[in-house]
């Protein structure tokens, strides 16, 4: 048989099996229907970290995996703090692919909601509730992506080149020993993978419509410091020039104005290289002037001093960035403490050196009796993920099949997650969320938090080509 016929008989097998999968496509809009129904009883199990009880959701997940014939577990450090683990079995000639989500939620401030947080309420077309955007609508969708592939695989008969594994974890709100710590330190054997999706991506709607498709690829390094200024005690009627709370006040409030210096990287650099080419006349110019030598320091002050939202986060995302979050000091109104407390959220930009980085802190802060402490790290700080990878080819075919008017953009994530701790052990890990609006994202740890429930089977569709893409068998 001659090699042209060879390659003629191999193309056509490869469309014949392509036209298969796609005549055989799944209904998105009802699966993007059937994630919101989960992600409304998903919320309505309140996981607020403290105290957690992941459990509850990891039983309720187990329940609708049984019911499908998929095999789970739920593994646990403590009572109460449950992860959930289930693979669908490929042939092993590949690293598996992994969809993961946390099911932990952070507090809420009850007389701050205008709807009850954790009744999953429905209206306008959007669903609210803690969790909604973080990260249960990532649990629910991802959820329906596994049993779209596992029902494909039964209907088809055919098979996957590599496993593909669900993972619902607990304790990403702060206590990552209960989920992905565990996990990577006692049960790598049933999370192992080339390639994992989670949550921290940024897909941008704007008038309805999806700009572009963030793909969380790096993420900055969390740490926290601890500010420490001490001073006489006293008599309030007093007042003492070495007063603590005055001098811890002074201090935060240098840092507050403190803009440490600008620094991109391969994916913020594309990333703004990319909306420059793509976003209107008047944004493409600040982002095509950001390095710019003359006007550069007043595109960065309209990005720092702007009340756009995405004007703040990429301000955030162009340098390490301090956030004063926690001020302790005193016990009575008529006494000067000699003690006085701050807690500095500092988020690095990917090989930032924090010794550096506290050396700049103290030399801002510029008095000795202020003292700059770090805080134990609970995120190790991985490498950021290739742009080049198979997984993110197959997200960006996704999205122009998907979003066809939207473009694909490798994002940095501001703020932390699980992604840190299997980047740190050579995992490619990519972040892909829900589309969402600027109004969207302010609900994410805030008030009325919610999500557009037009864009979960979209995402759903996007979620499942990039993975069946990777996963099937070729």
């Amino acid at each position: 048989m001659s090699i042209y016929r060879i390659i003629l008989l191999v193309s056509f097998s490869i469309l014949t099996i392509n036209a298969t999968w796609a005549q055989s496509e799944p209904d998105f809009a009802e699966a993007g229907q059937a994630a919101a129904r989960r992600l409304r009883e998903l919320i309505r199990i309140d996981t607020s970290n403290p105290p957690g009880n992941e459990t509850k959701v990891a039983e309720y997940l187990k329940t609708i995996l049984d019911a499908e014939g998929i095999e789970a577990e739920v593994l646990e450090l403590e009572p109460g703090r449950g992860n959930l683990v289930a693979r669908i079995r490929g042939n092993g000639k590949k690293k598996p692919v992994l969809l993961m989500g946390h099911t932990d939620v952070v507090g809420v401030d009850r007389d701050a909601w205008t709807v009850a947080p954790f009744e999953g309420l429905i209206r306008d077309g959007y669903l609210y509730g803690r969790g909604a955007a973080d990260d249960k609508g990532g649990v629910a969708t991802f959820l329906e992506v596994f049993l779209l592939i596992h029902r494909q695989i039964a209907r088809q008969g055919a098979e996957l080149d590599r496993d593909v594994i669900f993972l619902a974890e607990a304790g990403e709100e702060g206590t990552t020993q209960v989920g992905i710590d565990f996990l990577v330190e006692k049960h790598w054997d049933r999370i192992e993978s080339e390639f994992a999706l989670n949550e921290g991506g940024n897909t941008r709607v704007e008038d309805g419509k999806v700009k572009f498709v963030g793909v969380q690829t790096s993420e900055k390094v969390i740490r926290r410091l601890k500010l420490v200024a001490r001073g006489s005690s006293g008599h309030g009627s007093i007042p003492r020039p070495d007063n603590a709370i005055a001098r811890l006040s002074a201090a935060v409030a240098k840092l507050a104005a403190f803009q440490p210096p600008m620094r991109l990287n391969e994916t913020t650099r594309m990333f703004f290289r990319t909306l420059a080419a793509t976003s209107a006349a008047e944004d493409a110019f600040l982002f095509q002037h950001l390095a710019d030598p003359e006007i550069g320091s007043l595109v960065e002050k309209t990005f720092r001093e702007s009340e756009r939202g995405d004007f703040l986060l990429y301000n955030s995302m162009l340098r390490s960035s301090i956030a004063p979050t926690i001020v302790e000091g005193g016990f009575r109104n008529n006494v000067i403490p000699p003690v006085a407390e701050a807690t500095l959220d500092v988020r690095l930009l990917p090989g930032e050196d924090l010794d550096e980085f506290i050396a700049e802190v103290r030399r801002v802060i510029g008095d000795e009796a202020v003292e700059v402490e770090p805080l134990p790290a609970y995120r190790p700080a991985g490498l950021p993920s290739p742009l080049d990878s198979e997984m993110y080819r197959a997200l960006d075919r996704a999205r122009e099949a998907v979003f066809p008017d939207a473009i694909t953009l490798p994002f940095m994530s501001t703020g932390g997650t699980d992604s840190a701790q299997l980047r740190s052990k050579g995992v490619k890990t990519y972040g892909v969320d829900p589309p969402a609006s600027d109004e969207d994202a302010k609900g994410v740890h805030g008030n009325d938090e919610r999500i557009w429930l037009d864009g979960l089977g979209p995402h759903v569709e996007l979620v499942y080509r990039a993975v069946m893409e990777v996963a099937r068998a070729r």
